[in-house]
């Protein structure tokens, strides 16, 4: 009974096809929050897949209510060895995206988990049904091998994340004895890339709204009122470039941070974004002037137009528009703050002559920006855990570009955020043709298995203060 011998029966776990086989069961099931028609689906993930397999290895578990009412079910699995132990508090999604099954290319589909190479095709491999199963199997693994995990463990799956988490953040505020831990530990995302352990330690939030400009009524021919009439379209151009330089530098200097942290800096000194045969080359001449790769995504904010519509772009007339439309979004760190974002934008647009163009928030809620100090000493527990298993120093991210409800953990609960991501760049997760790719899951199961396998022994960071 080891460390070694734990991480070994990982390994075995993956190499006999047995994690597969799981993983392949619950991505047949159609969880789709975004679609009506799956929404029983999110129920029979949680209790007749992922509730079992937790009760198998000595969880109690329930499946909950959400207390929104457009939210998915939640199910929680809790392993209480003592109360005198540490208790750690896990996280997973068990809704994927729209499955697209027209999309997927020949020989593929998105229920079925099928390995070319070392890709696992199928809806959910990389978003999350594979990274909260690998963590599953780890904290299984270890039960499995030492009889006991060494600290109380409770596992939050949620069914609404692929919908903005509703009704998440007000679980969490009803529930924060019974969620209280000393540390939160789960895995969502991608790595920086996939040859390197990442641990991140929080996310960018998301705003998204519009710029509108409504000039009149309908549309007129552009023969008879070209040159009389005032275009949508043309103001709201050059109101989108009062905002953003053509080379990507936010203009309105409010929206920004007035500096990046230095224990920011020094932990994305040797992160640099690698692009891949999957993806994009990246844009080095894109964005902020000075700031490296890194902390364009990671430390910095961003404005970004999601979508522009005027007149009838798929069928064209000769005729002037009456409105114009422009869907946008900024990405935001901890360091600044996203209630000014909007006045601000207004402001500087009646400022710069362009009062009819209106701003207005699209959503009413929104993910918020967290950040766990790469300084914490929780970080250092971590960064050594993952090396000891790997041999490789893992990239620390103070936060991933996109986001996710690491608000609940972190504010709500007052939580020390560990992800410990097991998917790539490249995996297309909210596209057609998603994939996991087999050599990082197997070398996550083994990372996760060191990290629990750690987790039950000494010592230990010093215990928060919500777990007491």
């Amino acid at each position: 009974m080891s460390r070694e011998t734990a991480v070994s029966r990982a390994t075995k776990h993956f190499d006999d096809g047995t994690f597969v086989g799981d993983l392949a069961r619950r991505v047949a099931i159609r969880s789709e929050s975004q679609n009506p028609e799956s929404r029983p689906h999110l129920r029979q993930y949680l209790e007749s897949e992922i509730g079992p397999a937790f009760e198998r290895i000595g969880y109690r578990v329930d499946v909950i209510e959400n207390p929104e009412p457009r939210g998915g079910p939640l199910l929680l699995a809790e392993r209480i060895e003592d109360p005198g132990l540490p208790t750690v508090l896990s996280y997973g999604h068990g809704d994927v995206i729209r499955g697209l099954d027209a999309q997927w290319r020949n020989g593929l589909a998105p229920w079925i988990v099928r390995q070319e190479g070392d890709r696992l095709y199928g809806r959910g491999t990389a978003d999350n049904k594979g990274q909260h199963s690998v963590n599953m199997a780890a904290l299984a693994t270890v039960i499995a091998e030492r009889g006991r995990l060494g600290f109380n463990s409770k596992f939050l799956i949620e069914t609404g994340e692929e919908m903005g988490s509703p009704g998440l953040q007000r679980f969490c505020e009803e529930n924060k004895v019974r969620l209280a831990a000393d540390v939160f530990v789960a895995s969502d995302g991608p790595r920086l890339s996939a040859d390197r352990p990442t641990l991140y330690l929080g996310s960018r939030g998301g705003l998204n709204f519009t710029l509108t400009v409504e000039l009149r009524e309908g549309s007129h021919h552009s023969g008879n009122w070209g040159g009389l009439l005032a275009n949508p379209g043309v103001i709201l151009a050059h109101a989108l470039a009062s905002i953003i330089s053509r080379d990507g530098r936010v203009l309105v200097r409010d929206l920004l941070p007035r500096d990046i942290p230095a224990s920011v800096r020094k932990a994305l000194a040797d992160c640099e974004p690698k692009g891949d045969e999957s993806g994009p080359s990246i844009d080095g001449w894109w964005g902020e002037p000075g700031l490296t790769a890194a902390e364009k995504v990671f430390a910095w904010n961003t404005f970004e137009i999601l979508a522009m519509h005027t007149g009838n772009p798929e069928n064209p007339v000769n005729a002037i528009p009456g409105r114009a439309v422009a869907h946008c979004q900024i990405r935001f760190t901890v360091d600044t703050d996203p209630a000014t974002f909007l006045d601000t934008l207004q402001g500087h647009l009646d400022t710069a002559g362009f009062e009819m163009v209106k701003v207005a928030q699209s959503r009413e809620d929104f993910f918020r920006a967290t950040r766990l100090d790469p300084d914490n000493e929780w970080v250092t527990w971590a960064v050594a855990s993952i090396q000891k298993t790997t041999g490789v120093k893992p990239a620390v991210l103070p936060n991933i570009g996109g986001s996710l409800p690491n608000d609940c953990f972190a504010e709500v609960l007052g939580l020390p955020t560990l992800w410990i991501p097991h998917s790539y760049p490249g995996c297309m997760q909210h596209a057609p043709n998603e994939h996991a790719l087999a050599p990082v899951l197997r070398e996550g199961l083994q990372v996760m298995t060191g990290v629990f396998w750690d987790l039950g022994e000494e010592p230990l960071p010093a215990r928060s203060a919500s777990a007491r």
